[in-house]
C-alpha cells in the first residue's frame, strides 16, 4: 500500500481553493488504496522559496512517503527546470508523482513518458534563456536594465508617504493604481 503525501498550495490568502484541492487529492488517494500519510498546506508566492513543499521532499528523502499528489502542475513547480528537477529526484528516490489536472501519473510508463517530454521541454527553456541573456550581452547600450519595467519601485517614495500618514494598503494600492502586493513589497522591511 502507498504512502501519499499531499501537497496543496494557492498564491495568495485570497485564494479559497485549498479546501477544494485537499478533498479531491483525498478522494484520489482513497481510490486508489493509498494512506494519506502527510498533508501539506501552503500559502505563498510562485517566485518564493516554497518551505513547506521543501518539507514534503525532506518526507520523500526520508521514505516516508511513496507518492506525492498534487491538483495542478503549476501548483508544485516554479518553472518547467524546478518542476523536471524535483521529478528528477523523486524518480531517483524511487518515489511516485501524480497531478491531478493533467493526469499525469509518474507511477505508470505513460506518465514517465510524459516526464521524459517535461525534460526536452526545460532544455529548450533554459537555451532560449540563455539566447536571450547572450543576445542581451552583444546588443549595444547593454547597460540598459533587462525583464519588465520597473512600474510601481516608481512610486516607493509616495507609498511609504501615504503609509506613514494612515492610509491602508489597499487603500494606497487604489490611488496610486498599482497592485497591493507591490505595495507590501515596497513596505517590508529589506533583509
Amino acid at each position: 500500500m502507498f504512502r501519499a503525501g499531499l501537497y496543496a498550495r494557492v498564491s495568495t490568502n485570497d485564494q479559497q481553493t485549498i479546501p477544494l484541492q485537499i478533498r479531491a487529492l483525498r478522494e484520489y488517494a482513497a481510490r486508489r488504496g493509498w494512506t494519506v500519510a502527510l498533508q501539506v498546506k501552503e500559502v505563498g508566492s510562485g517566485a518564493s522559496q516554497r518551505q513547506l513543499r521543501e518539507k514534503l521532499l525532506e518526507a520523500a528523502r526520508r521514505r516516508e512517503i511513496d507518492v506525492v499528489l498534487v491538483w495542478r502542475l503549476d501548483r508544485w513547480g516554479r518553472s518547467v527546470t524546478d518542476l523536471l528537477a524535483t521529478l528528477q529526484e523523486l524518480e531517483h528516490l524511487g518515489v511516485g508523482f501524480v497531478s491531478l489536472n493533467e493526469a499525469l501519473d509518474l507511477t505508470t510508463p505513460a506518465g514517465r513518458a510524459m516526464a521524459a517530454l517535461l525534460a526536452v521541454f526545460a532544455a529548450f527553456e533554459r537555451e532560449v534563456l540563455q539566447d536571450g541573456c547572450a543576445l542581451a550581452w552583444l546588443t549595444p547600450g547593454r547597460n540598459k536594465r533587462l525583464g519588465r519595467p520597473q512600474t510601481a519601485a516608481l512610486q516607493s517614495g509616495p507609498v511609504r508617504k501615504l503609509y506613514r500618514a494612515g492610509v491602508s494598503k489597499a487603500e494606497i494600492a487604489r490611488r496610486l493604481l498599482i497592485g497591493r502586493t507591490s505595495v507590501r513589497r515596497i513596505l517590508e522591511p529589506k533583509s
